[in-house]
């Protein structure tokens, strides 16, 4: 379990220097974007000088940058302006953009769906294609990825929750779109996100990866499960995995956490665990899932190989989440510790 844990180690205070580093204009930057979500007046003068990207019906717009990858279309406030004119719109469907964040420089950043809009006539003007999310993520450089993904759901958000769940009247968003609120009950309503707990189940030698029946053929993952209400993280782990497989795990060592778009925002809470070789058969509840099974190194390394889901005609093959997924990065980390051990052999 320490060679295993090892990397961890590493990856965090790897990120703790960093974030040293940069820590005078990291402050400055959260600074910036506190103040635009809290004064309306300033979020509007930065949108007229941001970058906008354009989602129609929560499908981003992407452009592609290099044979097999693709880039988020990054639009000015003018350029916005054209391209909605032209196809049909008055330019003020501007207003309601949505703040994500900022660049480094301190430009704002802001999505816009544009899903009442043709659909072909925006993607031509703008020279992109409207990419679904899900397979966006395959194509995506690493830094766009969760850019793409907080837009969307920052969209979603507001599209679900236009009337106050206590009252029943509309509700009213802020210039940047971090909060709504009901004029007739005062609530403040804030963006949120469902935890889940994903786990790497590892037997010493194998590891266990599963699948449900809506994933696309060959496509195995990490156990994952949303944590019930009262839950603490390694009680909605331990229950998840007795419940999928039947297995009782024990040293759970944390890893990271993701933010990911589906189904409606999930706060994926990645850990590794152990069981021991002696009580690792499966009992798979196929209400769960629709299969489960152990893997060798050798599998996940052949796994890993495979960069983009294939083809309807290509042969069966096992392939796992793209490399923007929290799930990816535990099943990589796993590899890492293998190859650890035997090095220490």
């Amino acid at each position: 379990m320490s060679a295993l844990l090892r990397p961890l180690r590493i990856l965090l205070f790897a990120g703790h220097y960093n974030v040293t580093r940069c820590c005078s204009s990291f402050v400055s930057r959260m600074r910036h974007i506190n103040n635009l979500k809290a004064n309306d007046a300033a979020c509007v003068s930065a949108l007229q000088n941001g970058q906008i990207l354009l989602f129609h019906r929560l499908v981003p717009l992407l452009q592609c940058s290099d044979p097999g990858s693709f880039k988020p279309v990054a639009l000015g406030y003018s350029e916005v302006q054209s391209v909605l004119e032209s196809a049909g719109s008055d330019g003020s469907l501007l207003k309601e953009s949505i703040l994500i964040g900022c660049s480094e420089k301190n430009q704002a950043q802001f999505c816009l769906d544009v899903g009442e809009l043709d659909q072909a006539a925006i993607a031509e003007k703008c020279k992109g294609t409207f990419v679904e999310l899900r397979k966006a993520f395959f194509l995506l450089a690493g830094a766009d990825a969760p850019v793409v993904a907080k837009a969307q759901a920052l969209l979603r958000w507001h599209q679900i929750n236009k009337f106050c769940g206590a009252t029943g009247q509309p509700t009213q968003r802020n210039q940047a779109g971090s909060q709504r609120s009901c004029s007739s009950s005062s609530i403040i309503y804030y963006p949120k996100m469902s935890p889940v707990v994903i786990v790497l189940v590892s037997d010493g030698k194998r590891c266990l990866l599963g699948r449900q029946s809506s994933f696309p053929p060959g496509l195995y993952s990490a156990l994952a499960g949303f944590c019930d209400m009262g839950e603490t993280l390694e009680e909605a782990l331990y229950r998840e995995v007795a419940e999928e497989v039947g297995l009782e795990v024990q040293n759970i060592a944390y890893s990271s956490s993701q933010h990911w778009p589906f189904p409606h925002s999930s706060f994926m809470l990645a850990c590794h665990a152990t069981v021991s070789p002696a009580h690792s058969q499966l009992n798979v509840d196929h209400s769960e899932l629709e299969d489960a099974r152990w893997f060798t190194e050798e599998e996940i390394t052949c796994a890993l190989q495979v960069k983009a889901p294939p083809r309807r005609n290509d042969p069966p093959t096992v392939w796992l989440p793209p490399k923007h997924a929290v799930a990816h990065r535990l099943i990589t980390e796993w590899r890492e510790g293998q190859q650890h051990s035997r090095d220490k052999e």
